[in-house]
């Protein structure tokens, strides 16, 4: 990289950076369900539910505390849902919304694993001579899900959800650009206008 020019640094480092926020994007993987029968173009207003915005569950370790998360995460969720509904055309209200909005965060592990010759058929025709099952890969990652629910007259009408495997040494800026990525990815396709 000493020979190459400063226009050339800058070019390679700008697509390192997009392939990296790429790699992150892609990782976040979001579904929606709806009620077909409500009319989505006919609110116009929202509010959080009248107990609070959402909650946090953990299920990781004896140690978590999820109040310690939503005090973390809660003004991040907060802002990112104000902002992508606002540009969805909803307006924020105090007073009578036509939908009331609650998210809640859910943080687990999964894991994962595989066995020699779990892909092999059972039988013996393939000159394959009987082993025992040895775990070969196993894998074990944090799981974070954020669940967004849109509801009107007393049920659910919309509810989006983003899965997405976390990496404990995740800096705190980059965790505050994910979780807005995933609410944007979320509510980019909440039906409306």
């Amino acid at each position: 990289m000493a020979n190459c020019n400063a226009g050339t640094r800058i070019a390679l480092a700008t697509v390192a950076v997009l392939f990296a926020v790429a790699s992150a994007i892609a990782a976040i993987d979001v579904a929606i369900d709806l009620d077909k029968s409500f009319d989505f173009g006919s609110a116009k207003t929202w509010a959080w539910r009248p107990d609070g915005p959402g909650d946090v569950k953990m299920a990781r370790t004896a140690d978590d505390d999820p109040e310690a998360m939503r005090v973390r995460v809660e003004p991040v969720i907060v802002d990112a849902v104000t902002t992508e509904l606002s540009r969805r055309g909803l307006q924020a209200t105090t007073s009578s919304p036509d939908v009331l909005v609650t998210y809640y965060l859910l943080l687990t592990n999964t894991m994962s694993s595989q066995e020699l010759g779990q892909f092999l058929p059972a039988t013996t025709q393939w000159g394959v001579p009987p082993f025992p099952a040895a775990t070969q890969s196993l894998e074990i990652m944090n799981q974070g899900s954020l669940v967004l629910d849109v509801s009107a007259n007393g049920r659910v009408v919309w509810r989006g959800v983003a899965k997405a495997k976390i990496k404990m040494d995740i800096d705190e800026k980059r965790r505050q650009a994910l979780i807005r990525e995933a609410v944007r990815d979320l509510l980019r396709r909440y039906p409306g206008d």
